[in-house]
């Protein structure tokens, strides 16, 4: 009987097959209804929250790279404002050297040509003592030369003569 009704049931029956097709086809609406229905709306659901968000990260990804981009510009321009800034403190230095080596120059010079003076005046000055005591020392041999009584003011005027008619070295 076991292998009666298991071979009854594995046989095809037109009652067993119509059967069989009503209760797939409930379970066919029923799922529509209640379940593939709510399955399909959250599937679309979540390729719609993904494709959002696959949006927003392109977005942000364009969004960094254009940061990157303007980061990157920014920093060549401050490396630019410093390489000109840095040029700019050489050239000043540079300038600042040159005035400040003219200027010692100038004062240099300026010093040499007073200290020409300054010796020029002493040489002045020696040579009017050096005059005035050659002639006295002159005045004094001519006297004891001469033996002849000259008064002191007309020596010094005959030596002040000869002395005028000698070159100035």
């Amino acid at each position: 009987m076991t292998l009666l009704l298991a071979s009854s049931l594995l046989s095809p029956h037109a009652g067993l097959i119509f059967w069989t097709l009503i209760v797939f086809g409930l379970l066919l609406f029923v799922l529509g209804k209640y379940a593939w229905k709510p399955m399909v709306s959250a599937l679309d659901e979540r390729e719609k929250t993904i494709e959002e968000s696959l949006t927003r990260a392109e977005s942000a990804l364009e969004e960094a790279s254009r940061m990157q981009e303007d980061n990157e510009a920014a920093r060549r321009d401050a490396e630019r404002q410093a390489q000109s800034i840095l040029r700019d403190a050489r050239d000043a230095s540079d300038q600042l050297r040159s005035e400040e080596v003219e200027k010692t120059k100038a004062q240099l010079a300026h010093l040499q040509e007073q200290a020409r003076a300054d010796i020029e005046r002493e040489k002045t000055q020696a040579l009017v003592a050096l005059r005035a005591e050659v002639a006295d020392l002159a005045i004094g041999a001519a006297g004891k030369i001469l033996d002849e009584n000259l008064d002191d003011a007309r020596q010094r005027k005959l030596v002040d003569a000869f002395l005028d008619d000698l070159p100035q070295k």
